[in-house]
């Protein structure tokens, strides 16, 4: 006979959880064994309440007897034992010695006590626990044998019960009336069962799933840039992911409170958007600020989205929140990539002059002979060679540019580029007082072109510029060997970074003025990539005074000697005054750890 879980014949109940809806042989053991010790349970209080009507007629004085009284004590014995020392095993088709030493032995003491005993005790009702044991726990031909041995005792009774000379007809009916009615139990006990089986397998696959499907959306919701909460109608939030937490509270945003959206003021129009959103029972989104009393305010877009829960209609409502300068930056970017598709058109336009520019300046060069006419003719070339690399320059922005830190640049000493850019940075922007320049590179060289290590650090004392107090020494460049690398220091005394611009600070067009146009740090960062060199922000301490730091690590060309930080004989002094005392270091780079301290001015 083929198995199959549909027929009636079924191995078990608990062949259900051998469907492909959960193979988990453990989680079918572990249901069979939790019935088996109800079963058990059941037996030894049954075995226990007929011990005690045994008991009660033998010291009553009625018709109790020795016999069904040692009988039923030997009968709790053996249920106590079954249940403590058995271990339950699943069976086939073919009995087992357990399930007859379980069944066939309720059997025989239901029907021994139905047959000797005298009272007036009907013990009939009994039959139905072996009866439901074997349809429930084993095959339904172990519960159809059971009530067929029950039904066949029951009419051997009626036949030769005590009193009777011969049968009698009510007593052989009723017998056979009660057994079919015990094979109805069997039959239905059975397929009650099994269906409470599949059930409970597929209850247990799907709540895998869920689980499984919940685990998977809180990692995701958690690393979500876009802040979410989960708010019921009372505006308590019962939920948020770090970046909601971090637009509404920063830092301070207590785990696992649950706090209500009306708490403080500056989120009471966050609150009236989720409570219209109720009303309404419709999403809703708007452009918000959110007021922070230790932090710059911060722009967002707010947006609800309503969710039933237990069948109920907008039971809670999910609030997102997206920071406005984000969204701004990602438009930007996308300018950008517009920008790299016009460039290479703008960029044909351009060169054509250029190179009729150079063209007419190199005849004109060749006709001039005073001094005055030799020099101005030096500027126009000058100029026009560096507006073409300007052009080269955005032009590389729109597309990736392969590693050149490979020997085929040409190396260049960084003390000796560094002092030059930064003296004419110095009188370009008249900052000879703010500016304090300590070169400890020595003899070392990189592997950089001049013109862009310009820009490089143009860059950054620009940015620094822009943030510095304006005070003596208020703007540091330090040069120093570090390992392998020589790396390049640009620090200012500004006021510390939100982290909200610190993640994005390299971005293209990401800035928190409104007067800067965001390409400067990216434009560095993309430098550096170019020539294999590290670019990153901290903010330290130099001189006892905090402050932000832009530093860069180039790696040093092999045979380019780099003095010790603190030798004497190879430090480069610039006429830019700089605070007195040892330039103190407190942070540890996060590119590298366990980089010597600057060295003293």
């Amino acid at each position: 006979m083929p198995s199959d879980d549909s027929s009636q014949f079924a191995t078990s109940w608990y062949s259900a959880f051998e469907s492909p809806v959960n193979r988990s042989r453990e989680q079918r053991h572990q249901a069979f064994v939790r019935l088996w010790r109800a079963f058990m349970r059941a037996r030894m209080v049954v075995a226990l309440v007929i011990l005690g009507l045994q008991v009660f007629l033998l010291l009553g004085g009625g018709n109790g007897s020795i016999g069904l009284t040692t009988l039923a004590s030997l009968h709790l014995l053996a249920c106590v034992l079954v249940m403590l020392f058995w271990r339950p095993a699943e069976h086939g088709r073919a009995p087992s010695l357990q399930w007859l030493f379980t069944i066939g032995v309720d059997v025989a003491v239901f029907a021994a006590l139905q047959y000797f005993d005298t009272s007036t005790i009907s013990f009939t009702p009994l039959f139905a626990l072996p009866v439901l044991l074997g349809a429930i726990l084993g095959p339904l031909l172990m519960g159809l044998g059971t009530a067929a041995a029950v039904t066949l005792l029951m009419l051997a009774e009626a036949w030769i019960a005590p009193g009777h000379g011969t049968a009698d007809a009510t007593r052989l009916l009723q017998a056979g009336l009660t057994g079919t009615g015990f094979f109805v139990v069997a039959v239905l006990a059975h397929q009650l069962a099994l269906r409470l089986a599949r059930e409970e397998a597929v209850s247990a696959s799907n709540q895998a799933a869920a689980r499984a499907q919940a685990a998977v959306n809180e990692v995701i919701i958690e690393t979500l840039g876009v802040g979410v909460l989960v708010i019921d109608p009372h505006g308590v939030v019962r939920n948020a992911n770090p970046a909601a937490r971090a637009m509404l509270m920063g830092e301070s945003f207590p785990a696992g409170a649950k706090l209500l959206l009306s708490a403080r003021p500056s989120w009471a129009h966050l609150a009236a958007l989720v409570q219209e959103s109720f009303a309404i029972d419709a999403a809703l989104e708007t452009e918000t600020t959110i007021d922070h009393a230790d932090r710059p305010n911060q722009r967002l877009h707010a947006r609800t989205q309503l969710t039933p829960v237990m069948g109920e209609r907008g039971a809670l409502c999910v609030l997102f929140l997206e920071d406005l300068r984000e969204v701004e930056a990602r438009v930007r970017t996308e300018k950008l990539a517009s920008m790299g598709r016009m460039s290479a058109a703008v960029a044909h336009e351009i060169r054509n002059p250029l190179s009729a520019i150079t063209q007419a300046n190199a005849l004109l060069d060749e006709e001039v002979k005073t001094p005055e006419h030799k020099r101005l003719t030096r500027m126009i070339d000058q100029n026009a060679q560096r507006l073409s690399r300007i052009v080269d320059d955005i032009l590389n922005v729109a597309r990736p540019q392969p590693n050149r830190a490979d020997g085929l640049t040409s190396p260049v000493p960084l003390d000796s580029v560094m002092r030059q850019v930064t003296g004419e940075w110095s009188r370009q922007n008249q900052v000879a007082q703010a500016l304090g320049v300590h070169l400890h590179a020595g003899q070392g060289q990189v592997a950089f072109d001049p013109e862009h290590l310009r820009r490089l650090l143009v860059n950054l004392l620009d940015n620094a510029l822009r943030h510095a107090s304006g005070k003596p020494a208020s703007i540091r460049v330090i040069t120093q060997p570090s390992g392998g690398h020589l790396r390049i220091s640009v620090w200012s005394d500004g006021g510390p970074l939100e982290a909200t611009v610190h993640k994005h600070l390299f971005e293209p067009f990401f800035s928190s003025e409104s007067r800067s146009s965001g390409l400067g740090l990216y434009i560095c960062r993309e430098l550096c990539e170019r020539y294999g060199a590290e670019i990153a922000y901290q903010r330290s301490r130099l001189d006892q005074r905090e402050g932000n730091e832009f530093f860069v690590l180039i790696p040093a060309v092999r045979g380019g000697s780099a003095a010790p930080a603190r030798d004497a004989g190879h430090q480069q002094s610039l006429p830019y005054p700089a605070e007195p005392g040892d330039l103190e270091r407190t942070i540890v780079d996060p590119l590298r750890s366990g980089r010597p301290p600057l060295a003293a001015s």
